[in-house]
């Protein structure tokens, strides 16, 4: 018996309604502040993103002026979020629309996919959010909630589920603009609120009745994830390198985080500090002060030494502290470092 997709939407539209969070991204539902708003909560939770898109869209209100930021300036605005090849590639996306579209988003999903940056899920998000297209957007939270509606044992890391589920949910959408809008976030909304990775909240599911993981009592085990992989770890030495002429700051050349500021580092098994340091052309230094940290990515785990130390040779460009803070982005893992100044 295959399971009756075709009644989802109506109980899921009527709980959103009553139910749907205020987002300043839901209250002016523009293919832009859509697209803006999606890139920030790929890997990041709705509260932690608040910020961070009225700051970005107060600084870069159009397609236009996202275009003609400045480097520097974007990746300051993107400090903090990470995966800082995400907004790199929305300003590349945002120069062909003003080259190509005239500044205008187009609403068809083919022709968003093409887009640097943007793939099936987010081109779906904006023609159904802000055009009212019939076009799914499956996400970690759309993926989760019909695992569990179906139990579906494939991993949902298939990409062929994924286009699978991606056609079958666009073909129950609503007929009007309005609710094809609605239905999208409502299914986000039921992933986030209701149907969470644990502890989902069944007994206030507007979908409980049709639930077969709830009825056979088996939520915990959907969805299907992949098999994790240790993640490979390496030592790094991070100098917070103060000069005459302000802090040492570069852009990294090659590996993680590639393209961006930092203060400088080093991968190292068994050089000391002082080592890396004289390979730079620093032979003469204080040491003040050493800090360890870790910093996790998706795949590589950093075990960070901040060494703290003052020199009279700047062999890097330097800046004072207030520029660094207020101009300059940093991502975390080197930022960090900061607070052995405290």
């Amino acid at each position: 018996m295959q399971f009756p997709f075709h009644l989802i939407p109506a109980p899921l539209l009527a709980w959103y309604n009553t139910h749907k969070r205020t987002l300043a991204w839901r209250s002016d539902p523009t293919p832009y502040h859509v697209w803006v708003s999606e890139i920030m909560l790929q890997q990041t939770r709705v509260e932690a993103v608040k910020s961070y898109y009225d700051r970005f869209i107060e600084a870069l209100p159009s397609v236009e002026a996202l275009a003609a930021c400045s480097e520097e300036r974007l990746l300051k605005l993107w400090e903090g979020l990470g995966y800082y090849s995400r907004v790199r590639n929305m300003q590349k996306a945002a120069r062909i629309l003003v080259l190509e579209y005239g500044g205008v988003f187009p609403s068809d999903t083919e022709k968003l996919k093409k887009l640097p940056g943007i793939g099936a899920y987010t081109a779906g998000a904006i023609a159904s959010i802000a055009f009212g297209r019939r076009a799914a957007a499956v996400d970690g939270n759309v993926l989760r909630v019909i695992s569990r509606l179906t139990e579906n044992p494939t991993e949902i890391s298939d990409i062929a589920y994924k286009r699978a589920l991606e056609k079958t949910l666009t073909d129950i959408y609503p007929e009007t603009a309005e609710k094809c809008s609605a239905f999208t976030q409502s299914l986000f909304e039921l992933g986030a609120l209701v149907c969470k990775p644990t502890s989902p909240d069944c007994e206030a599911c507007p979908l409980r009745a049709l639930c077969l993981a709830y009825k056979h009592g088996n939520q915990s085990l959907f969805p299907v994830l992949p098999a994790k992989k240790a993640k490979r770890r390496e030592s790094v030495y991070v100098f917070l390198l103060e000069t005459p002429e302000g802090f040492c700051v570069r852009r990294r050349e090659a590996g993680v985080l590639k393209g961006m500021n930092e203060f400088p580092s080093a991968v190292y098994e068994r050089e000391t500090a002082e080592q890396v340091l004289n390979g730079w052309g620093v032979y003469e230094f204080t040491e003040m002060k050493r800090k360890k940290y870790t910093h996790v990515f998706t795949h590589i785990i950093w075990d960070i030494t901040c060494v703290w130390a003052q020199a009279d040779v700047a062999p890097f460009d330097a800046y004072a502290l207030d520029e660094i803070e207020e101009s300059i982005s940093l991502p975390t893992a080197f930022k960090q470092c900061l607070s052995i100044l405290q």
